[in-house]
């Protein structure tokens, strides 16, 4: 398991100065490009989440549907995207979250979780959190159960997954990247 979690590692690359100077971007399109690598996601998520209560899996836009939307097929689940404001056809449920410098929001169809159903929220990486904490507070508003965040990549020194923790939220990452801010 150990070489596992090094090879996907390995399979992702880093960006300097990626949106802005002093950052550091984790790119997990080279994971995406590595079919061995995606194997090896796919087969620690599966163990992880095979024999677990879940009833939807939920992507958040973009990479989050990658991922979900494959696990979603492998578990025999349904999936639903989880995306930006005005992206979707039907009647919608809204979150908005705080940015560094404003405010966003992502959007759910109204119809895609029933009262009491388990869902895993799935996207590539978690930061701070704002996104993540926002697709759960979707879920809710649908009566739906949050039963996991999952993630590829954690930077926990931006402190993301604690603040979903913080809220009551079970969180599962494949890797993480301390000291990566």
């Amino acid at each position: 398991m150990k070489k596992d979690l090094e090879f996907i590692r390995d399979e992702i690359r880093d960006v300097p100065d990626f949106p802005k100077p002093g950052i550091l971007f984790k790119d997990v399109t080279t994971l995406f490009q590595s079919p061995k690598a995606m194997r090896k996601v796919i087969k620690i998520l599966l163990r992880r989440y095979k024999n677990q209560e879940i009833d939807v899996i939920a992507g958040i836009e973009a990479r989050g549907f990658i991922v979900g939307a494959i696990l979603a097929n492998r578990l025999g689940k349904p999936f639903v995207p989880i995306r930006k404001k005005g992206k979707l056809p039907y009647r919608t449920v809204s979150q908005t979250y705080i940015l560094e410098y404003g405010t966003d929001a992502i959007e759910m169809h109204m119809d895609a979780i029933l009262p009491g159903q388990k869902v895993l929220i799935v996207d590539d990486l978690i930061a701070t959190g704002g996104t993540a904490l926002a697709a759960c507070l979707l879920v809710e508003k649908l009566g739906g159960k949050v039963a996991e965040c999952n993630f590829i990549i954690d930077l926990p020194d931006l402190k993301g997954s604690k603040k979903l923790q913080l809220q009551g939220y079970s969180v599962f990452s494949v890797v993480d990247f301390p000291g990566v801010s």
